[in-house]
């Protein structure tokens, strides 16, 4: 019996699995960008370093018998590339880093959600602008493209606004709280009752009631400029980020349909600018999500600007429509002559699959062909 939200592949959805893997690491060595393999397993606090509470509460946490300290045990790989990049390799200029590797959650994320995912994702560190943006989230839908996902649906949105409009409000940890929760579910009548409770003066509550409508396709952009555009530089340059990127995108991806939603803030806790997430239809659960997060590399001494994205590989191999397990084989007649055991030998270094049929077994194992004694020589038939 396994606990629930963790599950397991067997055959063949393993080798699909590993298939599917493989084929998305060679996209990312395509693209220029390096794998790490950072541990499963670390101290507590350097895991936890520049994460936050959503971190910590989903963190499982076990005694190290060796020293005695807390370990973690990730539920996210994201902030272990942000370290490498930071404190490891220290790299100047921009670096390109990808992963693919298991996760443990504590709470799955939503009810059809795993706890123990296979994340995968690619990060991009040391550009600020646009471009950078741009390329992972290019990356990121050649990825789910990879998976054999065509039908997709791009979400964009930008943390910054939500921050430029409630960093002078003097808001405590409740009521940002209580406004993010209410931004999230677009409740108009809730966001009014907690900045006027906040006692936020009519103007300022307005621009952020104004959010949680600004939604739709590239006319909410124009919307957003109309309603905000006067409200500071800060959200005006991310206004211009935002404009920059649809138009670039509707450039680059005319068949993808896009959506804005400023009153998005997944992530916004270490999120520092745009944020995307792709869905497809049919799928109520994102199917890859990221985002610009620039501050988190200050925690390790490092900061620098970075941006990247994260799926998880197990649910892009069930929705998709990815590369088959290899199948077929040969099979070979358990034997000592040592012709045969060349003959395998020569077989399996070319790539092909043979299984030994054992005394006594009469399955075919998947192999489509097999070997035959023939004039002394060993041959496929």
């Amino acid at each position: 019996m396994l606990p629930e939200g963790v599950d397991e592949l067997l055959p063949p959805e393993a080798a699909q699995a590993e298939a599917l893997r493989r084929r998305l690491l060679d996209l990312y060595w395509a693209w220029g960008y390096e794998l790490i393999m950072p541990p499963a397993i670390e101290y507590l606090e350097s895991l936890l370093t520049g994460t936050g509470r959503d971190m910590d509460v989903q963190t499982l946490k076990v005694t190290d018998q060796a020293s005695g300290r807390t370990l973690g045990l990730r539920p996210d790989i994201t902030p272990q590339a942000a370290r490498i990049d930071a404190h490891q390799l220290r790299r100047e200029g921009v670096s390109r880093l990808c992963y693919i590797g298991g996760t443990l959650r504590a709470q799955p994320e939503g009810p059809a959600g795993s706890r123990d995912a296979v994340q995968l994702g690619a990060e991009l560190y040391g550009h600020a602008g646009v471009a950078s943006d741009l390329e992972v989230i290019s990356l990121m839908l050649a990825s789910l493209r990879c998976a054999g996902l065509e039908a997709l649906h791009l979400d964009i949105g930008h943390v910054s606004i939500f921050h430029a409009l409630t960093s002078e409000l003097g808001l405590s940890a409740v009521e940002e709280a209580a406004l993010f929760d209410a931004l999230q579910r677009k409740a108009g009548d809730e966001i009014a009752a907690v900045l006027d409770e906040a006692g936020v003066e009519q103007a300022e509550a307005e621009r952020l009631s104004a959010l949680a409508e600004l939604h739709g396709g590239a006319e909410a952009l124009e919307r957003a400029e109309q309603v905000l555009g006067w409200a500071g530089p800060a959200v005006a340059g991310a206004l211009e980020q935002l404009r920059a990127v649809v138009e670039s995108l509707q450039a680059r991806e005319p068949g993808l349909t896009l959506h804005l939603d400023l009153g998005e803030l997944r992530g916004y806790r270490y999120h520092t600018g745009l944020v995307f997430a792709a869905y497809t239809p049919g799928y109520g659960r994102e199917l890859a999500r990221g985002g610009r997060y620039d501050g988190i590399g200050q925690a390790f001494g490092r900061q620098r600007p970075a941006t990247g994205y994260s799926a998880e590989l197990k649910a892009l191999l069930s929705l998709g429509d990815g590369p088959e397990a290899p199948s077929g084989g040969v099979l070979a007649p358990w034997g000592e002559d040592p012709a045969l055991l060349q003959r395998v030998a020569e077989l399996r270094a070319a790539g092909e699959r043979v299984v030994w049929q054992l005394p006594g077994d009469t399955d075919h194992h998947g192999c489509d062909r097999r070997l035959v004694a023939h004039n002394g020589t060993w041959e496929l038939e």
